[in-house]
């Protein structure tokens, strides 16, 4: 295991009912800058309900809706140009990890003097930050208690990853009940999002990490055990509790400290999206097989056989090899029982930009659990088709 150094400063209000210590804000200042998605949250009363809690305590409140599934860096220097012409003291996001990501990116856009389009680029240009206080209604980025945020730039066709601990957030209301109106098609790309989490903390090179693979494992069952019961019950609030913690906790620091290892499915899934703006979980579906299969060899079959072993309660004993390929085939078929798409194909994904995909995609990937070239990534895009 390796050394590392643990901190979440994010605090928690998890369960029924907890938007009430939305008050709290109050300690951050008196004016906020409010960030949300579409139409969700005020069809299903959320909105009102925060507006008024922040009546309540004679909040100033500006606002930023509209911000985008794939948050778009036009939607952060909008929220940037607010924060600073305001004088915004907290900026507070309402939904998914979209709307999350973007606020973030507000936050530390509204402390630094160029374009926020620098800070996604290079994350160690963030040197503060606004409070940002989180209130969830998505199961699957984690962003309610990391560290990092996506942003795109379609005119560029770029979407990157940043990342700081100034834009963790300060706290974060987790209520299940605001996952229940989530549809389908979200619920279902949520859990392979946050499956995907795990998958790129868990096929590490890392010796010695007993303890983060089996809390991997564990979180794995657990999506796979309440995956199809909140997509079958979406008002089933055992199946998404259950969902939205181990959304937080895929990406908090508990799976990946002392076991880091450069993410290789994220970032192709990422040019995926940078292209064809196509819903990021969905993305991760059809690669993450893919991947598997790609790098499958003598050396890599023992890992992918405790997988199946210890996530698909496949028999102990078989040839390690024989029990990957069926550990693969297993994750597969979930995925197609969660309703996901198979293939790049389904989502009109053809060759087109593949070159210029790869080669973005591969950039870093030699620190991968295993070193993946463009060429490498250009099969992947295509055995995907």
């Amino acid at each position: 295991m390796n050394n590392f150094h643990y901190r979440i400063p994010t605090e928690i209000y998890f369960g029924k009912n907890q938007i009430e210590n939305l008050k709290n804000i109050t300690a951050f200042g008196k004016t906020v800058l409010l960030v949300y998605g579409g139409q969700s949250i005020k069809k299903m009363g959320l909105y009102n309900k925060v507006k008024s809690i922040l009546e309540d305590c004679r909040m100033n409140v500006f606002e930023l809706g509209g911000v985008e599934p794939n948050p778009k860096i036009e939607s952060v220097r909008k929220g940037v140009d607010i924060c600073k012409k305001e004088k915004v003291d907290v900026v507070l996001p309402v939904g998914g990890g979209s709307v999350l990501d973007c606020a973030k990116v507000i936050a530390a856009g509204a402390k630094y003097d160029g374009d926020p389009w620098d800070l996604v680029l290079d994350g160690s240009k963030i040197a503060g930050a606004l409070p940002v206080v989180t209130v969830l209604t998505l199961s699957a980025t984690g962003s309610e208690m990391d560290e990092f945020a996506v942003i795109s730039d379609m005119d560029k066709n770029e979407k990157w990853g940043t990342g700081s601990e100034y834009i963790k957030p300060a706290f974060s209301i987790l209520d299940p009940t605001y996952t229940f109106s989530v549809s389908k098609k979200q619920t279902a790309a949520g859990t392979a999002d946050i499956m995907s989490h795990i998958f790129e903390n868990y096929f590490t090179n890392a010796e010695g990490a007993f303890v983060q693979a089996r809390f991997c494992e564990s979180l794995l069952k657990t999506c796979i055990k309440y995956g199809p019961v909140a997509l079958n019950e979406p008002d089933n609030y055992e199946a998404r509790a259950n969902l939205m913690w181990t959304s937080s906790l895929a990406i908090n620091g508990l799976l990946s400290l002392g076991a880091e290892v450069t993410w290789c499915v994220h970032p192709m899934e990422h040019e995926l999206s940078a292209f064809y703006d196509i819903t990021h979980g969905e993305g991760l579906a059809i690669l993450t097989p893919v991947w598997m299969e790609y790098v499958l060899s003598d050396k890599t079959a023992e890992k992918f056989a405790q997988y199946g072993e210890n996530v698909f309660d496949l028999p102990k004993g078989k040839n390690p090899m024989e029990t990957a390929k069926e550990a693969i085939s297993k994750t597969r078929e979930f995925f197609a029982v969660m309703g996901l798409p198979a293939t790049l194909g389904q989502l009109g994904i053809d060759e087109t930009h593949f070159d210029k995909m790869a080669e973005k995609a591969a950039d870093g990937l030699e620190t991968a659990f295993v070193p993946l070239t463009k060429d490498d990534v250009k099969q992947i895009f295509k055995n995907a088709l």
